[in-house]
């Protein structure tokens, strides 16, 4: 420990030349601790250069960079190539978000352990002690700095250690096309690719033949199935229509009074919609446009539907414009119509997007 005494003999020792080249950059750096009344009381280094034991430190933080740039390469890899798009049931796409999640984790994993094993095993063990004061800064002052910053450098040990600075850039670069990759996503590969996000089960069939609306058993639903001011839910009659494989299309199909269903009417003329209803019958989608969850709990006195998770209304007899709630776009509506045998059909699909919105909706 340096003493009281020992420490005022150095601050009165006569400053050193840092522009003198026989100076070493370590003895500029020291000068520079003095002239800022900074004591190195411990300066240690952990490994001796050139030891079996930096060779063997250089290899672990090299390996660990390494894992690293593979990891994100691979991240890369399954971001833009792996088949994500959903399939019915449960095909590769499951493991998508899954993969996703584990690259990244390892890449991150990988750099941090790397930067730590570095820190604490292969740079030197410094302890200082600086006296606070104030000061213009000189030319000398920032002499010192340079070199400091430049001797801190040398200390990291990639010109001696090239290993460390070739596996830290071929981690890192991966790294950094990671954080872009999801800003230009978009541009690598098409988001609309086969029209994923704006058909439900309620297209029209190859052939052209109009989709029926049955219930949760596979039964047609006619007009007589439901009471004035009544409503169920209905869902497309094809294969698989009434299981999680056309989550998206579970529908309110809504018997409206007579007074309601010419003021609904009237407010479907007003956005191009007038043939979307049949008689007093209305249909609309049952996933609530905030958050997914299922609007179900029709108020048959006025008119709205109500999400229950988080109390969103929707008027039906104005094109279920949402009043209420979260919510702020409305529900959208199936255009509907009764074929031969008298069963409702759709005449097409959707023409909105089905569910929360989204940054791509015009």
């Amino acid at each position: 420990m340096t003493t009281h005494t020992e420490h005022q003999a150095q601050q009165a020792r006569e400053p050193l030349d840092v522009n003198d080249p026989r100076l070493s950059r370590f003895e500029i750096v020291q000068e520079g601790a003095r002239r800022d009344d900074i004591e190195i009381v411990h300066y240690e280094p952990q490994v001796v250069p050139g030891s079996r034991a930096e060779r063997r430190l250089t290899r672990t933080v090299a390996s660990m960079f390494l894992l690293t740039g593979l990891a994100a390469t691979a991240f890369l890899v399954i971001y833009i190539w792996w088949p994500w798009e959903y399939a019915p049931g449960r095909g590769g796409d499951k493991w998508y978000t899954p993969l996703l999640g584990v690259t990244l984790g390892i890449a991150l994993l990988g750099i941090g352990f790397g930067i730590l094993t570095w820190g604490k095993k292969l740079l030197p063990k410094e302890v200082s002690i600086q006296d606070r004061h104030e000061g213009a800064v000189s030319e000398d002052d920032r002499t010192i700095t340079g070199q400091t910053m430049l001797y801190m450098a040398d200390e990291l040990g990639v010109k001696r250690r090239p290993l460390l600075g070739i596996s830290l850039l071929a981690g890192l670069a991966p790294v950094g096309a990671v954080v872009a990759a999801p800003l230009v996503g978009g541009l690598i590969s098409d988001p609309h690719k086969n029209n994923q996000m704006f058909t439900t089960g309620f297209a029209p069939t190859e052939g052209g033949q109009k989709v029926r609306l049955v219930r949760e058993d596979g039964r047609p639903v006619r007009p007589a199935d439901i009471s004035s001011g009544g409503q169920i839910t209905v869902f497309p009659g094809i294969d698989h229509g009434v299981s999680n494989r056309h989550a998206d299309s579970p529908t309110l199909l809504i018997h409206l009074r007579d007074s309601d269903a010419q003021e609904a009417r009237r407010a479907n003329e007003r956005i191009g919609h007038g043939d979307y209803m049949w008689g007093n019958y209305a249909a609309y989608s049952k996933i609530c446009t905030h958050a997914g969850c299922p609007a179900s709990l029709y108020e048959q006195q006025t008119n709205r539907l109500l999400c229950p998770c988080h109390q969103s209304q929707f008027l039906i007899t104005d094109n279920a414009k949402p009043i209420f709630g979260p919510a702020s776009r409305r529900l959208p509506q199936l255009p509907i119509d009764v074929d031969a045998e008298g069963y409702f059909v759709a005449t097409s699909d959707y023409t909105e997007t089905v569910g929360p919105d989204f940054w791509e909706r015009p």
